[in-house]
């Protein structure tokens, strides 16, 4: 049998090195695979663009809207007791919390990807700092309660609450997620579930005409 020269036998062994890096295997793919690539980067941005305003209006509202509503309803008045008021504290402790579940007595956090396979809700406790005191003694100091846990709420995915905001591509994966993934939208008893905008124009709109004679 003849023997391989030099440089036949290095090349196979370039041929048969395991590929180390990304970009090297993107070069492996054919030319029409590559533009597909492209492609399907380029819409990937343009949904995520799609979804920006559902993440920024629900950043919005747990950071803005929710401590008004809370404002809002400041004196609650029992109807068993009409002497016994409750007033709320503090509107700027009012905050969502992380996204868990209560197991054992025991708080663990919860991901997306575990809320799919487990038909759970991927929601975040809502805690509140509250003061009461009774109306018939109005010089006693009043008891406080701080991270009150008063409901829990869904978190969207993406969001600022979210386990998943500011993770990279490799800590994605290890929580089951897709990089590609853009998010905006909540996982309740293990479906996904998104809010559908509608766009819709005014009814019998007034429009101002002037007409010049020539």
């Amino acid at each position: 049998m003849g023997v391989l020269p030099d440089d036949a036998v290095a090349s196979t062994k370039s041929l048969a090195a395991p590929v180390k890096s990304a970009v090297d295997k993107f070069q492996l793919l054919p030319a029409f695979l590559r533009d597909l690539v492209v492609v399907v980067d380029g819409f990937w941005m343009q949904v995520r663009g799609l979804v920006k305003q559902h993440i920024d209006s629900f950043n919005y509202f747990i950071n803005h809207d929710i401590k008004k509503i809370m404002k809002a309803n400041d004196l609650l008045v029992c109807r068993h007791d009409p002497t016994f008021y409750l007033r709320q504290l503090s509107y700027t402790n009012i905050e969502v919390g992380e996204p868990s579940v209560d197991v054992d007595f025991s708080i663990e956090k919860l991901t997306p990807h575990l809320c799919r396979l487990s038909d759970r809700t991927y929601a975040a406790p809502i805690k509140v700092d509250i003061e009461y005191t009774k109306g018939n003694q109005p010089n006693k100091n009043p008891e406080v309660k701080r991270g009150l846990v008063i409901g829990r709420m869904p978190i969207m995915l993406r969001s600022r609450r979210c386990v998943l905001s500011g993770k990279d591509e490799a800590e994605l994966s290890k929580l089951g997620e897709c990089p590609l993934d853009p998010g905006g939208y909540f996982v309740v008893k293990g479906t996904e579930k998104c809010l559908a905008l509608n766009f819709c124009l005014p009814y019998n709109p007034m429009d101002k005409c002037c007409f010049y004679k020539p």
